[in-house]
């Protein structure tokens, strides 16, 4: 019997796909035809609802192999020996759109690399960028809404983009590099990717250091220009897409050096910014650039719902070796991702193929819509027990940390939201800032009200007062004089 008959979701042949089966030729269609009753109940969940942010998305797989022994500093196995290669997911998005969105927009790119390590999956979720716009989760889903139609006009917002923004100064230096050069990518193997937030690396003796993650583009840096872009978005919305597909599928395999920056546990008491402030950047001068390894993306998905849609990242998929700080807007990522997948994709998200652990999974967790393991058979289900049922390993136990004040809601010690933003307009070429400073007009220019308009401009001018000047020239207004 042939292998590629048709069947149905049970395994069943199908006898006629072509045809409903009716009561008689001009009769009703009868609910008996299950056949029919599947595919249409099937195709009507089909579509699992959209990310929340991160929609529109591009993956593939590759390998990760280490080039520098950083065991001195980790004791994470997959970083365990020069030369050792750990196979890799990646996953490429813009932020704001919907799925259907474009793929050419102003807009930070999403840079989430999940590793299969033999200690089970650890996940990396960062941007194309090394800070973000706010630094405490509890103002994230304010944020997002401003990246969102507006639900009156069902229309892109800008005056609740640049309200929120104005209102809130710790975004500057996020805003900047978006305006900048950078905030539209050639294409997603063209862009730098980052993890962003500080995270704690544990050697085998249990000393830790906090690190940063640098994916450097081995491609070069490469954007677009604002009106290519524009026409790229009308003409083939998914150009990053079909550009990451092809150069793969045709053996050109995209690479990056991966490097981190290593700050001593005690430095983050007395650096000049907070180093848990995913706002900040660590100066390269006083914590430089450290070679880790290599990753390589050499094969595309086969099924791009199956390994691309189902994908699940979040920050809090560690391994030992790795831990987390205290960067606020991590510790709410390390609920919140985790959460949208439960929701998502289903609370076993993790067992499907994409997601699923190269090692073997061992746990207590039952049931669940769409279990479709062994659902732990008929072993113990329950812990503490006395039927050799797995057990805790303390030695892999998280590395203790001193905490100390009361408990309230308090804002990070540091507010200097401006230097860095500076600096970064500083290091700019006359045509690098021009560039920027008309796509910050343009982006501004439909704002409503006028006062927000000029509490940016003050942002602007605070980071440095060419910049500011250069923005309110090109609106129409003049600096504040509270500023000055």
């Amino acid at each position: 019997m042939s292998n590629n008959r048709l069947t149905t979701s049970w395994g069943a042949p199908v006898g006629d796909n072509q045809n409903s089966i009716t009561a008689g030729h001009r009769g009703p269609t009868l609910i008996q035809d299950v056949h029919l009753l599947e595919k249409l109940a099937h195709f009507n969940r089909e579509r699992v609802p959209e990310r929340v942010v991160h929609a529109k998305g591009a993956g593939a797989h590759g390998y990760f192999e280490v080039t520098n022994d950083l065991t001195k500093y980790t004791k994470a196995n997959f970083l365990s020996e020069v030369g050792k290669r750990t196979p890799m997911f990646i996953r490429f998005s813009t932020v704001a759109g919907e799925l259907g969105s474009a793929d050419t927009v102003r807009d930070p790119r999403g840079f989430a690399v999940k590793f299969y390590t033999e200690d089970g999956n650890y996940d990396i979720v960062g941007n194309n960028t090394p800070v973000f716009f706010i630094r405490d989760a509890i103002k994230f889903p304010d944020f997002i809404h401003t990246q969102k139609r507006d639900p009156k006009t069902h229309l892109k917002n800008p005056t609740a983009v640049w309200d929120f923004w104005s209102h809130s100064p710790e975004s500057l230096h996020q805003v900047s590099i978006l305006m900048s050069d950078r905030g539209i990518p050639a294409t997603l193997r063209h862009m730098h990717g980052f993890g962003s937030h500080t995270f704690k690396w544990v050697n085998e003796e249990g000393e830790g250091v906090w690190v940063k993650y640098h994916f450097k583009t081995e491609q070069g840096v490469k954007n677009l220009d604002v009106n290519l872009a524009a026409k790229l978005a009308g003409e083939n919305p998914d150009y990053h897409t079909e550009d990451l597909f092809n150069a793969i599928e045709k053996g050109d395999f995209p690479a990056w050096t991966l490097y981190v920056q290593i700050m001593p546990l005690e430095d983050a008491d007395t650096y000049r910014f907070d180093p848990f402030d995913v706002t900040k950047v660590w100066s390269q001068k006083d914590y430089p650039l450290i070679e880790v390894g290599r990753m390589v993306l050499n094969r595309n998905p086969e099924n791009y719902f199956a390994e691309v849609e189902q994908a699940t990242f979040s920050p809090g998929t560690l391994v030992p070796g790795v831990e987390v700080s205290p960067d606020k807007m991590l510790q709410g990522r390390l609920f919140a991702y985790s959460d949208a997948h439960r929701y998502r994709v289903g609370a076993n998200h993790n067992a499907l193929p994409i997601n699923r652990p190269r090692n073997e999974v061992n746990n207590y967790q039952r049931d669940g819509q769409m279990r479709f393991d062994g659902n732990g058979g008929g072993s113990v289900y329950y812990e503490p027990n006395s039927f050799s049922g797995p057990k805790e390993t303390p030695e892999n136990k998280t590395t203790p940390f001193a905490v100390s004040g009361v408990a309230e809601s308090v804002a990070y010690d540091h507010n200097d939201h401006y230097t860095q933003a500076g600096d970064l307009y500083r290091l700019m070429s006359t045509e690098e800032r021009e560039r920027l400073v008309a796509n910050i007009v343009g982006a501004m220019k439909p704002v409503e009200l006028e006062e927000i308009k000029l509490r940016q401009i003050g942002h602007f001018y605070k980071a440095d007062p060419e910049y500011g000047t250069k923005v309110a020239e090109g609106l129409g207004l003049s600096v504040p004089e509270t500023v000055k």
